[in-house]
Parts: C-alpha cells; structure tokens; sequence
C-alpha cells in the first residue's frame, strides 16, 4: 500500500482552521480560472488564425503562376501556358521530396518525406485597374477577371447581397461583383449601373456594368480595392487572344503541402521565364501578423501557469504549517522526510485535479457558447472578423491539462523542503 498516498486521501478534505479551508479553495478557483483562460486562448486563437488563413485563400487561391519579370503591383503582362502543362499541374499527386533532419546522435541526416495530397484545382484571373464611377462618386479599384472554371465555393461564402456572376454561356452579361466597402462608400446597392474605366496602352475605354452581388470578407485590405467581372470583358479590353492569361491560381487538397507543390510546379514544370509562388510569400503582411498571435498566446499562457505556480505554493506551504504536529508524529514513528513529502504532494495534486475538473467544465463551456451564440464581438475593421472564432481541438486541450499538472506539481518539489526542516520533538510542542 501506498502510505503516502493513503494518508494524503484521508486528510484531503480536513482543515484545522476555516482561513486554512479558504486558501484552499481559492487555489482551486486559481487554477480553475487558469486552465479556463489557457483554453478559451488557445481555442480562440487557433479559430482565428484558421479564420484568416481561409478567408486569404478563398479569395486567392493557394499558389500563384505568374511572368517572372512582373513586380507585385499586379503588372499586366500575358503568358500563356500549354495544354501540357496545365495537364501536367492538373495531375500531380503526392510528391516525394528531402529534408534535413538533426539527429542529437548521429547529426545532420537527409530525411525522405511525402506530401500529403496533391492539386485540387487551378483557374486563370486577370487583374486589371479601373476608375469605378456613379453619377455622383468614383473609387479606383482592381478588377479580377474569372472565367466559368472559377471555383467559386469559398467566395460565395463572402457574398452578402446579390449573386455571384451570371456563367457566361451564349450570353456575356456586364456583370460586376464588388465589395461592402466600395458599396458604402459609392452608395451602391445590387442592381445599380456603374461606369468602368479602363486605360491601357494609353488609350481610354468606358463600359457600363451592372451590380450582381456585394461581397465583404473583412480583410480591408482586398475589399477596399477589388471587385470581379468575367475575364472575357478584360480580354476585350486588353485585346488577348483566347490563351492569354495573366496568371493562374491553383488550390491545393492539403496547405502542409502549398509550399512543396510550389516548389516542384517552379523547378519541374514551368518554362524558365514563368514563376510560381505560394499567397505566403506573396502576400506575407497578414501572415506575419498572424504568426505573432503566437506570440500572445505563449504570454498568456506563461501568465496563466506563473498564476497557478504562486497559488498552489502558497497553499502548500500554508499547508504544510498546519500540519506541523501531524509531521512531527510522522517522523517520530519512522517515516522519512521523503514519504512525508509526498503526502503533501499528493495533497496538491488532489487540489490541483478539483481546480482543472471546474476549469476543463467552465472552458468547454465557454468555447461551445462562443461556437453557438458568438457572444465575443470584435472589431471587423481591426480584426478583419465580427466575431471571435474558436476551434475546438481534443489534442490541445489534452496538451494543455498534462502541461498544467506536470508543470505545476514540479514546482512544488522544492517547497517541501520546508519538511525537512521540521523535528520531530519541536513539532510535537508545536500545537
């Protein structure tokens, strides 16, 4: 039988004093409110980032086939790519490839890799400047021009107002397909005429277009400034044959892989002077700025620990005063200061297991609140959503509650040397 263990159950939930009683069970409300705010930030940030991230790809793509010389100021310049090539991206599959890998005994080894998937799907675009005007306002915009391959099933999820473009089959219509933002800011609502101006090659070309559908994913950045027609109407305007693209967006089944498919499309396919790159890189702001919520999150999370650390080490040691005659019986009758110490260790755990069991409760509750009602609001503007995502993971949350108790246990070895230094024949006048 496990003696210290037996001891530590029995005298679990006995105090000697009500302020003792109090400490406790503020401890256990610290480590529930801990584990409770580890949980809603590690959800919440997870959410958000995958927010984001799909919202960049939805409107994008995954990788980008442009001209090699273009500047990223969506220059107009044609290429053209074979039909065996635009096969040959079509099919690729799972690509085997190499990594280097260290090894802490055998050092620096090649690593035979797989991805995971291969190319979903991949459509043309062509971007293109304009001058958008009503009869009493005008707002430059970038036009995306999309064929009938376009896939259009995460921009729908973007389209508040309106449809998306009519496909173009026997008839081309002037469709135009513009944001909240420029829609506010024009006082545009669906079914309005609106004037396109283009000027290419200095010369000056005005269509009347009609609003089919207002759009808004919260990233300021592309609503402020792009809107999508049919590819045909640009083609018109720049005078392109029928082959002629400015560049070709390709989605991946798996994005682990975006990066590796990126690379084999640009060394092992594409003609020397066409180049191909992921969003990541080509829009690398808003991913950078993602990857610091990372950093907030590993603050929040120190925070949250340090919190709990300085709980349950003051509970113990309060603890372990309190029991001062029990120890000095203890070690009167034999028992080391080993065993001793893991009575009170096992104290700790008992109060540490009550706060994670009300804290798992209270942030699962939260999170399926937050997946339900949404009752976190945030500032579209700032954080390019109106309500505060959440992902619930299994793994992490698991992560997080063996993290806790490893963490927070291991902090208490050294402030049971308190034991130690308790006599026996001291302790027993103690009471």
């Amino acid at each position: 039988m496990n003696i210290a263990h037996f001891i530590a159950r029995r005298t679990a939930l006995s105090y000697t004093s009500s302020f003792t009683r109090i400490i406790v069970r503020i401890a256990i409300l610290a480590i529930a409110l801990s584990l409770t705010v580890m949980i809603l930030t590690t959800s919440v940030i997870e959410g958000f980032k995958k927010e984001i991230t799909q919202k960049v790809f939805g409107f994008w793509g995954h990788i980008h086939i442009t001209d090699g010389n273009i500047s990223r100021n969506f220059d107009i310049k044609p290429i053209s790519l074979s039909d065996d090539v635009l096969k040959e991206i079509d099919n690729i599959e799972k690509i085997s490839y190499q990594v280097e890998a260290f090894h802490p005994f055998l050092g620096t080894r090649i690593k035979d890799k797989t991805t995971h998937l291969g190319v979903k799907d991949q459509y043309p675009f062509i971007i293109i400047p304009a001058l958008l005007s009503t009869k009493k306002n005008f707002h430059g915009v970038l036009l995306k021009g999309v064929d009938d391959q376009y896939n259009w099933e995460s921009m729908e999820t973007f389209i508040t107002e309106g449809n998306k473009l009519t496909p173009s089959g026997d008839t081309l219509l002037p469709e135009l397909l513009i944001s909240k933002n420029i829609a506010s800011k024009l006082k545009i609502k669906v079914g309005d005429k609106v004037i396109l101006n283009f000027i290419y090659s200095d010369i000056q070309t005005k269509k009347r277009f009609e609003v089919c559908g207002i759009y808004n994913t919260g990233l300021e950045e592309y609503d402020r400034r792009f809107g999508l027609i049919h590819m045909a109407h640009v083609k018109n305007i720049l005078g392109w044959g029928n082959h002629q693209i400015q560049g070709l967006e390709i989605l991946v089944e798996d994005i682990e892989d975006m990066d590796i498919i990126a690379d084999y499309i640009y060394y092992d396919i594409l003609p020397s002077e066409y180049y191909a790159e992921t969003i990541r890189s080509k829009f690398p702001s808003i991913f950078e700025w993602l990857n610091l919520q990372d950093l907030n999150e590993k603050v929040i999370l120190i925070l949250m620990i340090i919190v709990a650390i300085i709980n349950m080490i003051t509970v113990l040691m309060i603890l372990i005063l309190e029991r001062t005659h029990m120890i000095g019986i203890l070690k009167s009758l034999g028992m080391t200061n080993r065993i001793v110490r893991a009575i009170f260790l096992y104290k700790a755990a008992y109060i540490i297991t009550a706060g994670m069991a009300i804290g798992n409760i209270a942030g699962l509750l939260l999170v399926f609140l937050q997946m339900q009602y949404g009752f976190i609001r945030l500032d579209e503007a700032n954080y390019y959503l109106d309500t505060a995502p959440v992902v619930f993971n299994v793994t992490t949350i698991l992560w997080l509650n063996l993290g806790v108790i490893i963490i927070t246990l291991s902090s208490l070895i050294i402030p049971t040397v308190l034991v130690t230094r308790i006599h026996p024949i001291k302790a027993l006048h103690f009471e």
